[in-house]
C-alpha cells in the first residue's frame, strides 16, 4: 500500500501540471463536507415541556348558524328596466377556521315601470373571512319569477357582509342572473341586515 502511495507521490512531483486538478477536487470535497457540516447546524428545534404562556383565544364573531335577515334590492334587467323592492332572507353558515360555507333562500317583491312581481332564489356561499367581522365571498344559486311570466335564472355573485354587533351584521351584494328560461337576463344589487341565532 505504501509502494501505491509513493508511486502517486513522485509520478505528482514529476509532472506538476497534475497538482492542479487534484487540488481542485480536494477544494470541492472540502466546500461540500463544510456546505453539510452548515446545514446541519440549522436544525429546527421544537421545545419539549410546560409553560406558562397564556394561549390566546380568537373572541371575533361567531359566523355559525342560522340567521334571517330583511334586505332592499334594485333589479335591472333589459326586458324590464330597473325595478325596485324589498324581501326577506333566512339561511346558514358553518365558520370552518377562517373559511364560511352556507346558504340561504330569499324572498322578494319588486315593482318597477312594467310589471310588478315577486321573485324567489336559493343560493349557496364560501367566502373567508378578512378579519374576525369582515367575510367576502362569492355566492350561486337558482333564481326564479312567482308570477308574471315565470323566468328562471342562474344566479352568480359575491358579496360582503359585516358584523356590527354580535347578533347583528349588515351585508352587500352583487347577483347576476344568467338567463335560463325567458330571455331576460338580470343585474341584482342589495343591501341588508341579518340577524344572527
Amino acid at each position: 500500500m505504501c509502494v501505491v502511495h509513493l508511486e502517486l507521490l513522485e509520478a505528482i512531483q514529476e509532472k506538476p501540471a497534475m497538482l492542479v486538478p487534484l487540488r481542485l477536487v480536494f477544494a470541492g470535497t472540502l466546500l461540500a463536507a463544510m456546505a453539510g457540516a452548515a446545514t446541519a447546524s440549522d436544525l429546527i428545534t421544537v421545545p419539549v415541556g410546560s409553560s406558562d404562556v397564556a394561549v390566546p383565544v380568537a373572541t371575533g364573531f361567531n359566523w355559525s348558524g342560522f340567521y334571517a335577515g330583511v334586505y332592499g334590492v334594485v333589479q335591472s334587467s333589459p326586458a324590464r328596466g330597473t325595478e325596485v323592492g324589498a324581501g326577506i332572507a333566512a339561511g346558514v353558515n358553518a365558520q370552518l377556521d377562517f373559511f364560511l360555507i352556507g346558504g340561504e333562500v330569499a324572498l322578494h317583491g319588486l315593482t318597477g315601470d312594467t310589471i310588478d312581481t315577486a321573485y324567489g332564489q336559493v343560493t349557496g356561499r364560501g367566502g373567508v373571512l378578512v378579519t374576525d367581522d369582515l367575510l367576502a365571498y362569492a355566492s350561486a344559486g337558482y333564481g326564479m319569477e312567482l308570477s308574471g311570466t315565470g323566468e328562471r335564472d342562474f344566479l352568480a355573485g359575491g358579496g360582503l357582509e359585516y358584523a356590527v354587533t354580535d347578533d347583528i351584521s349588515l351585508n352587500a351584494e352583487y347577483l347576476r342572473g344568467f338567463d335560463l328560461e325567458g330571455g331576460n337576463p338580470k343585474d341584482q344589487f342589495s343591501l341588508g341586515a341579518r340577524f344572527h341565532f
